[in-house]
C-alpha cells in the first residue's frame, strides 16, 4: 500500500504555503531557463521574482498546445538533453507532434503519484495489474507501469489490442486490476461474452481506466459486465501523465495531487475564474516537473470543482470526472452537445448496446444529426412496432437532454467499429 496520509491529507493552509514556494521555485526557474517564458515575461513587464500569493498566479502568460508545436523538440525544455532521461509525446493530436521530457527524478515523483492513484483506488502491493494502454511514446502505458511497480504490484504489461490474448492472459496470470480505456473494458466484456466465459470466474476485482471522457453509466455497465469497480484517473502528457489526479473508491470526484500541480478552472472564453461549482476549462501549473515545466497551461478539458469534503479524508481538491474538451465540443443548430451527454441518454434506455456513432452533417445549409445505436439482437426479429417505439423513446430522451431535435438509426449488435484504444464516437461531415 502507498499510503501517503501527511501529503494526502494535508492542513489546506500547509499545503497553500507549499504551493506558493514551489510556485515561486517553478516560475524563477522557467524565466532563467526557457526562452519562451523569459520572452512572455518580458513582453508582459512581469518581474518573475515576485510572485508573492497563490493569487498572483493570474499575472502569469498561459501555455497552449501550439506553443508546445511551435517549440518542438525542445525548445520548452529547463534542463540540459543531458539530464533528460526520458522522452515522450503526446498521443491523438494532428499536425506537428509535441515532445516532452522527464529527468530521473520527475520519473520518480510520477511513479509516486501513478502509485497513490492506485493506492487510492483500492489497489494493493498483492494485486496483479494487468496494462492494457499502448506502451511507446504514450504515456499512458509507461506511466501506469512505473506507478504500479513502485506500488510494489505484479504487472503484466500487456499493452492494447489482440482481445482474446488479453483474456487468456487473465485467466492464466489471475489479473486482478485492469488498466486501459473504458471504451475497450467493455469491448473486453462483449468478448468474453462470446467466448462464453463466466466475468465471475476471473479474478478481476478494480478496473482503472482514463485517456477518453465516460459517464457514470458507462461505469455502472462496466462494473456489472466485469463484475468489478471502476474508478477514473487523469493526466495529459503535458503536464506528466497519469497520476495528476484519480477517484478514491468513494468514486466521488477525482483527487489532484495539490502538493505537484496548481490547477484552476476558468471560463474559457473570457479565462476568469468559473463559481466554484461551475463548469470551466481546466488549466494546470505545475509546481515540481524539471524538465519540462509548464505555466498554466490550457487543457481544453472541461471540468468542475466539487467542493464538499471527501468521505475518504483527503484534503486535495477533487474535481468531477472530465465532460469534455472545448475542441471536442459540437455545436449543431447553434446548441453545444457534447457527447456524453448522449451517452448518458442512451445508458438508461433498457434495450440498447453501450456502442453509438454520432454522425453530424450539414444539408440545405441545416444542421442534421444521426445517433446510430446497437440494440439486442432480438429486436430485430420482433415486430417493426417495437423498433419504432425504441427509436421514438430515444429520439425524445435526447430531445429533452439535448434541447435539439436528432435522427435516430437503430443498428444490429457488433456493427459499430470497436476501438482498442480511445472511442472515436463523432464522425463531423460538415464544411463549414
Amino acid at each position: 500500500m502507498y499510503w501517503e496520509k501527511e501529503k494526502e491529507c494535508m492542513d489546506r493552509n500547509d499545503l497553500d504555503t507549499l504551493q506558493l514556494e514551489r510556485l515561486q521555485s517553478v516560475v524563477n526557474r522557467v524565466g532563467n531557463r526557457v526562452p519562451f517564458y523569459r520572452s512572455k515575461f518580458t513582453e508582459m513587464n512581469f518581474d518573475y521574482e515576485k510572485i508573492n500569493s497563490l493569487d498572483d498566479i493570474r499575472k502569469l502568460p498561459f501555455t497552449t498546445k501550439q506553443d508546445l508545436r511551435d517549440s518542438y523538440p525542445y525548445g520548452l525544455f529547463a534542463v540540459p538533453l543531458r539530464e533528460v532521461v526520458r522522452l515522450h509525446s503526446s498521443s491523438g493530436t494532428t499536425g506537428q507532434a509535441t515532445v516532452v521530457g522527464y529527468t530521473q527524478n520527475d520519473i520518480k515523483n510520477w511513479s509516486d503519484l501513478v502509485a497513490r492513484v492506485l493506492t487510492a483506488a483500492g489497489v494493493t502491493a498483492d494485486d496483479v495489474i494487468q496494462i492494457a494502454f499502448g506502451y511507446g511514446l504514450f504515456t499512458g502505458g509507461f506511466g501506469l507501469h512505473y506507478g504500479a511497480e513502485r506500488l510494489g504490484a505484479s504487472v503484466i504489461p500487456i499493452s492494447a489490442g489482440n482481445t482474446k490474448r488479453q483474456i487468456q492472459i487473465m485467466q492464466d496470470f489471475k489479473t486482478t486490476a485492469l488498466v486501459c480505456t473504458p471504451s475497450y473494458a467493455l469491448n473486453i466484456a462483449d468478448v468474453l461474452f462470446d467466448m462464453g466465459i463466466n466475468p465471475a470466474g476471473l479474478s478481476l476485482k478494480f478496473g482503472l481506466f482514463g485517456a477518453e471522457p465516460w459517464s457514470e453509466a458507462m461505469r455502472h455497465e462496466i462494473n456489472t459486465k466485469l463484475g468489478i469497480k471502476a474508478t477514473d484517473n487523469y493526466g495529459l502528457s503535458e503536464v506528466m501523465g497519469p497520476g495528476v489526479a484519480g477517484e478514491c473508491s468513494e468514486c466521488k470526484g477525482l483527487h489532484i495531487n495539490e502538493d505537484h500541480f496548481f490547477v484552476e478552472i476558468l471560463d474559457p472564453d473570457t479565462l476568469e475564474p468559473v463559481q466554484e461549482g461551475e463548469v470551466g476549462e481546466l488549466v494546470i501549473t505545475t509546481l515540481t516537473k524539471e524538465a519540462f515545466p509548464m505555466i498554466r497551461y490550457r487543457t481544453r478539458d472541461l471540468t468542475k470543482f466539487i467542493p464538499e469534503p471527501c468521505p475518504c479524508g483527503r484534503t486535495f481538491k477533487r474535481m468531477h470526472r472530465v465532460l469534455g474538451r472545448t475542441d471536442d465540443m459540437l455545436i449543431i443548430k447553434g446548441v453545444n452537445v457534447f457527447p456524453t451527454q448522449i451517452e448518458s441518454v442512451l445508458f438508461n434506455v433498457d434495450g440498447t448496446e453501450p456502442h453509438y456513432r454520432i454522425i453530424v452533417e450539414r444539408e440545405n445549409h441545416q444542421d442534421k444529426a444521426t445517433i446510430m445505436v446497437e440494440v439486442k439482437e432480438s429486436l430485430f426479429s420482433d415486430q417493426m412496432r417495437k423498433q419504432r417505439e425504441l427509436i421514438d423513446t430515444i429520439r425524445k430522451q435526447l430531445s429533452s437532454e439535448l434541447g435539439i431535435g436528432v435522427i435516430v438509426k437503430l443498428v444490429e449488435e457488433k456493427t459499430l467499429e470497436r476501438f482498442e484504444g480511445k472511442g472515436q464516437r463523432v464522425i463531423d461531415k460538415r464544411e463549414l
